[in-house]
Formats: structure tokens, C-alpha cells, sequence
């Protein structure tokens, strides 16, 4: 991303400094903003033609959604997070699904939902060495094995997989992949994936109750719409007692008709992202990860995420010794620095856009914390 190019991207938000939790939330930008203050605004007034108009933004997600991942407009429908996303696609999957304990709890809890109420095969693992790698699932895969169900960049050790070697390694199987960590943060090949889910409220973003699933034609095939509404059908005389079965397209993976004015902040938020550039955007990030290590080295802090810029994305995760977890947390909080702290660990996220002021404060954060930890 060139200097001018970063600095007309930054404009468009307004986050304070110190702000390095994008893995949990990102902050919205004027895009996003501005979009949902218009659409507000036609739904409030209901004047004649509005109402049309605001359904419209359904087929402007699909189209916005289709141009980051590669998908079909087609082949989106809108969720309105992840977890619904992957809910979705891992009720509809008939076989053996193979998933590790380690992903995040709501794709875990939807397998266990997927076993215990629907009778689906579920096959768990964990990884020896933490991180669900290419190799670990081909020492786990069986010939009942349907599914593959991966998290591009795990949400505790910000380790990011290897699609392209995934497929290879699992063959004709599905491969279900949560890109809630990695979608606008990296540029990654979507097309190797027969589902992608993803919420907007963090890299993309768009703010809470945005998100995506995106099925290819063999998903399409092979899943069935089990959580599947009235939006789903090809009709709308609908029998209140006899119903049709769901059609065959993404719009099936739905329960009702989705929010318009999240479907254009989701919108507005990725169609900023392409105009930029995805690459640029994760250039960007890129960078400002390394300089984040760099700090945590200076002030011999241990980093337990990957250093590899083939194995990251967004996530620096740092772990200080026995007792000195708190005095960290402490000294962020007291400099001005957003981060997450969970399970003795702390995890920096930083956006693309984060200044010179974001780092002089986590530097000063950090010379605070060496003066006062044990």
C-alpha cells in the first residue's frame, strides 16, 4: 500500500490510538457508517419507493461479498454472523465430520448440536502441537470422513493454515472454513473452499450483525439445508401445513429474510476494502505485526504466535512468565492500549491504519511494565 493510498484508507476511520483489538472487534468505518445512516433514514421515512429500494441491498451484499472472495453473487447469502454461518453449513453435513477441540466454541458447540440432535457423525482431534496443520488432519482423516471443518487463523495462537496443502491433503472432501480471523486481514485462496463463513464485526469492518456464507457448487450438492425458512423456497404461496422442500441454492442456508441496513454496512465496508485493496490492506497489517514482535523482543517478552509471515495474520499473542500477567494487563490498560488478555496470555491485533502514536504508546506501555514486573 503506497503512503497515499494508506493515508486515504485511514481517513475513512476515526479509532482513537492504542486501538490493537481488531481480532475482537474493528471499529467502523465512515463507509459503514454512513451507508447505515441512510438506509436508517429510508426506513424511517417510508416514503413511496423506499421500501424497494432498501431490498435491494441484498443483492448488493451478494455482489460485494462475491467480489473479495471470488464466490458467485449466487453462491452468497447473507448470515449475520459466523457461528450462524458455520451452524448452517455443519447441520447440513451428511458424513463424518472431522473437526479439532481446539477451534473456536461456537463451531464446536454446532458439531456437538450437529451429533447429539441430528445423529451426525463427528469425529474430534487435538493437535499435539496446538495448531491444526495440513499433516494433522491427514493423520486424522478416515474413509467416512464427508468434511473438513478449519479456522483460516486460529482466534487464541493466531496461527494461520495452509489452505492450498488442506485441500490437497483432503481430496473431494468438503472443507468448511471460519474466515472470521483472516477475511481482510490476509489474502488468502478462497476458491480452494467449499464453504466460507465469516462475521463483519472484525477485520471487514461492518459492525456486529454482518456476516456471509459463501458455498461452492459441490457444497451446494452435498449439504443439506437443514435450518432452512420460508426464504429458502422458490415460492412465496406457501401451504401452512404442507411446505415445498428448500431449493437448492445458497438462499436456502437462511431462516428469514435478512436486516438491509446490515447488509449495507457490510457492503459499503467491503466494497472500500477492494477499492484499497485486499493485498495492500494486508501488507499493511503485516507490517505492523512485525513492529509489534519487535517491541515484545526489545522488552523480552515471549511470543507464542507464529513469526512466520506464511503462518500469521493480525495476531501477535504474547505470554509473560509466572506473575507477571497482571502487571502487563495493568500497564497497557494504563497507557492507553486495547488488547484482549485471556488465559494468561495477551493478544495484539492491529489494524492496517494504526499510527505512530498507537506504537509510541504500547512502547511506553511496555518500558512501564519492565520497571514494575517481577
Amino acid at each position: 500500500m503506497t503512503t497515499e493510498s494508506l493515508a486515504e484508507f485511514s481517513e475513512q476511520f476515526s479509532d482513537e490510538p492504542g486501538y490493537l483489538d481488531m481480532a475482537a472487534v474493528g471499529p467502523l468505518g465512515r463507509p459503514a457508517r454512513d451507508d447505515e445512516s441512510a438506509q436508517s433514514s429510508l426506513l424511517g421515512r417510508a416514503r413511496f419507493g423506499t421500501i424497494p429500494s432498501l431490498l435491494e441491498q441484498d443483492a448488493r451484499a451478494r455482489e460485494a461479498v462475491a467480489s473479495l472472495t471470488g464466490f458467485g453473487s449466487d453462491s452468497v447469502v447473507f448470515q449475520p454472523s459466523t457461528t450462524q454461518a458455520m451452524t448452517q453449513a455443519i447441520f447440513g453435513v451428511e458424513g463424518e465430520l472431522l473437526l479439532s477441540t481446539n477451534e473456536y466454541p461456537g463451531i464446536t458447540v454446532a458439531a456437538e448440536r450437529a451429533g447429539g440432535v441430528l445423529g451426525r457423525e463427528v469425529r474430534w482431534f487435538t493437535p499435539e502441537s496446538g495448531h491444526v496443520t495440513p499433516e494433522a488432519l491427514r493423520d486424522e482423516l478416515t474413509p467416512d470422513t464427508a468434511a473438513v471443518v478449519v479456522s483460516l487463523v486460529d482466534f487464541r495462537t493466531g496461527y494461520r493454515i495452509d489452505l492450498d496443502a488442506v485441500r490437497e491433503v483432503i481430496g473431494d472432501r468438503l472443507l468448511l472454513v471460519d474466515a472470521v480471523q483472516g477475511l481482510g486481514a490476509v489474502d488468502a485462496p478462497w476458491q480452494v473452499a467449499d464453504v466460507i463463513a465469516a462475521g463483519g464485526q472484525k477485520w471487514l469492518r461492518a459492525g456486529f450483525g454482518t456476516g456471509f456464507l459463501a458455498l461452492s457448487d459441490r457444497a451446494l450438492e452435498r449439504l443439506e439445508p437443514v435450518l432452512s425458512g420460508f426464504a429458502g423456497i422458490d415460492t412465496d404461496n406457501v401451504d401452512p401445513i404442507v411446505a415445498p422442500p428448500p431449493a437448492r441454492v445458497a438462499r436456502s442456508f437462511q431462516l428469514t429474510r435478512p436486516d438491509p441496513v446490515a447488509e449495507a454496512r457490510l457492503s459499503a465496508s467491503i466494497e472500500e476494502l477492494v477499492a484499497i485493496g485486499v493485498s495492500s490492506v494486508a501488507s499493511a497489517i503485516a507490517e505492523n505485526v512485525t513492529r509489534i514482535i519487535d517491541l515484545a523482543d526489545e522488552f523480552a517478552l515471549p511470543v507464542v504466535s507464529p513469526r512466520d509471515e506464511s503462518e500469521r495474520a493480525g495476531i501477535v499473542v504474547l505470554e509473560p512468565e509466572d506473575g507477571a500477567l497482571t502487571y502487563l494487563a495493568a500497564s497497557l490498560h494504563n497507557h492507553g492500549i486495547t488488547a484482549t488478555t485471556r488465559n494468561g496470555r495477551v493478544r495484539l491485533s492491529p489494524p492496517a491504519t494504526a499510527d505512530e502514536e498507537t506504537f509510541a504508546m504500547l512502547r511506553a506501555a511496555l518500558i512501564s511494565f519492565g520497571t514494575v514486573a517481577p
